[in-house]
């Protein structure tokens, strides 16, 4: 079952692309996460990994299985008859960048998580997608 959003900011791919990818700093501009922490180091790439805790639910490794900086990332979390795949995707437009979030849960226990969950799924999207937005229109280092 999928779920996603698209948002239109005013500011560069650059820009939105930096704020997505520090996924330490999401709880600072996003209602939809308390805890972000790196499992690694180094650049955010594929491989990398990030528990992410969020309101209502218990926390999850999530990693990353592709990336093309400065467009897009996936990554993934799930156990034995779950999955979950969360797209992160940035293009261009003529006034700065569209942005699309999209969460897609498989499997026989994340087809039923996801119904059970479809409200929050979307809500968490909408908090999101509006921390991003509101985070990268701001002047840089305020």
């Amino acid at each position: 079952m999928k779920s996603s959003i698209t948002v239109d900011i005013d500011a560069t791919p650059g820009r939105v692309w930096a704020v997505m990818q520090d996924a330490e700093a999401w709880p600072q501009w996003t209602a939809s996460v308390t805890e972000a922490k790196r499992l690694d180091t180094g650049h955010f790439d594929v491989g990398s990994r990030v528990r992410i805790k969020q309101p209502k639910l218990p926390p999850v490794v999530w990693t990353v299985d592709s990336i093309e900086p400065g467009r897009f990332f996936t990554w993934v979390a799930g156990a034995a008859g779950f999955r979950t795949t969360a797209v992160h995707r940035v293009e261009p437009t003529a006034t700065g960048s569209r942005v699309t979030l999209s969460v897609d849960q498989h499997g026989v226990i994340g087809e039923l998580f996801a119904r059970m969950t479809a409200d929050m799924t979307n809500r968490y999207l909408h908090l999101e997608a509006e921390g991003l937005k509101q985070r990268c229109e701001e002047t840089p280092g305020t």
